[in-house]
């Protein structure tokens, strides 16, 4: 019997630039891995490929310019509110800078005590002191800095309600910056609306869709077509960007079906087996310790081969041990749970003997798993393969 489960090995490639054949070069890299490792495939061993240098690859680009651009033909004014921002340098920075560079003036409401991906914009022990009421009241510039000074975020040490204000006013627009977590806090003031939140945009157009009377504009109605030769894309639009340069962000390619499933069929070329591809993106799990639910795309993976769009059925083993099968010890509890395991039903859904598992996607968990294995720095294995991910207890 193997004592070796699932396997999972960062993939080295060359460095990725515009244009190159993604297809190719994790193939290629992947085989180079193989006769060096020494390891066979089979069918349901997973390669997946981190967004990045799916990004990168495509050349799906677009300009501070030409987003400004598509701004400026949604609205046709010069004063919007800026609804909902997440505080990221990385993911909204260079998209704010667009929005100020198409107005005269910006009014950013920004939400509190953190985003909705946990990054906080406050001390949370002096909000409870001050007795402001989070689902009702509204903070100015003024009482924020008043009530909680120069407040710096615990891992990048940075005022993102400076820094963001900075940023507008570098684009020569006027800043307006308030803290509020009602949508509709200043709708009788302003009547031009760009939502910027992402997991939570379908509750707050729930909110919106009674205000008909305003112009109302959400970041997935921005980039969906071509502005003066840039790149677009028609499903996630801005809400799946990402810093490219300071004048530049990369968008993701309209393509990524095609992409995992050309690979698939040159992998079944070469091996004879059906192997599994998927992209994935960043780190999505919440930090137990800072409460921080780092991700900021819509998906943890946009493409992927149809096999993993099941999810686990899986029996728990340690309640079979300690309850069906508490009589039982050594090899006869081995083969009890074996057998249990191989003529288990093929939807468990509601069973006493699978309700301590955790109900999650395969893309979700292997999404996990890839992104813990590759990291985001310069460790460049940006490509991860795993075997026997689908193996149980069972299996010999």
């Amino acid at each position: 019997m193997r004592n070796v489960w699932t396997v999972v090995r960062g993939i080295r490639t060359p460095i990725i630039k515009q244009w190159d054949d993604l297809t190719n070069i994790v193939i290629e890299s992947l085989m180079r891995v193989k006769e060096s490792e020494n390891f066979t495939f089979h069918d349901h061993d997973i390669v997946a490929i981190t967004e990045a240098v799916v990004w990168i690859s495509s050349g799906n680009y677009a300009t501070v310019d030409q987003i400004a651009q598509d701004i400026q033909n949604k609205f046709q004014t010069k004063h919007i509110w800026v609804l909902f921002p997440i505080l990221s340098r990385n993911r909204f920075a260079v998209l704010l800078s667009a929005m100020a560079r198409a107005m005269d003036k910006i009014t950013l409401q920004i939400s509190f005590p953190s985003d909705e991906v946990g990054n906080d914009i406050m001390d949370r022990e002096k909000l409870k002191q001050s007795w402001i009421n989070p689902y009702t009241d509204i903070i100015t510039e003024e009482i924020y800095h008043e009530k909680f000074g120069d407040w710096k975020h615990i891992f990048t040490w940075v005022n993102m309600v400076d820094f963001y204000k900075d940023l507008i006013e570098k684009e020569n627009c006027e800043a307006e910056i308030i803290l509020a977590n009602d949508p509709k806090a200043i709708l009788n003031y302003i009547q031009d609306v760009l939502v910027c939140d992402i997991h939570t945009r379908f509750e707050t157009k729930e909110i919106l869709k009674s205000a008909s009377q305003w112009k109302i504009i959400w970041m997935d109605e921005i980039m969906t077509s071509s502005v003066d030769w840039s790149g677009f894309n028609s499903k996630y639009w801005l809400l799946w960007s990402n810093r490219a340069t300071e004048e530049k962000v990369k968008l993701f390619p309209e393509n990524w079906e095609e992409l995992v499933n050309k690979i698939q069929e040159k992998l079944k070329e070469l091996t004879g087996k059906t192997i599994e591809v998927m992209i994935y993106w960043d780190w999505a799990f919440k930090d137990p310790v800072w409460k921080i639910r780092e991700l900021a795309d819509p998906v943890v993976s946009p493409a992927y081969t149809s096999w993993l769009e099941w999810s686990p059925n899986e029996l728990k083993l340690k309640y079979l041990s300690d309850n069906k099968f508490s009589h039982l010890k050594w090899s006869e509890l081995n083969n009890a749970i074996r057998s249990e395991i191989k003529t288990k039903e093929s939807n468990l859904k509601w069973k006493i003997e699978t309700q301590w598992t955790t109900p999650r996607r395969y893309t979700d968990l292997i999404w996990s798993l890839c992104d813990l294995t590759s990291g985001s720095g310069d460790k460049w294995t940006p490509v991860i393969f795993i075997q026997w991910y689908f193996d149980n207890y069972s299996h010999e």
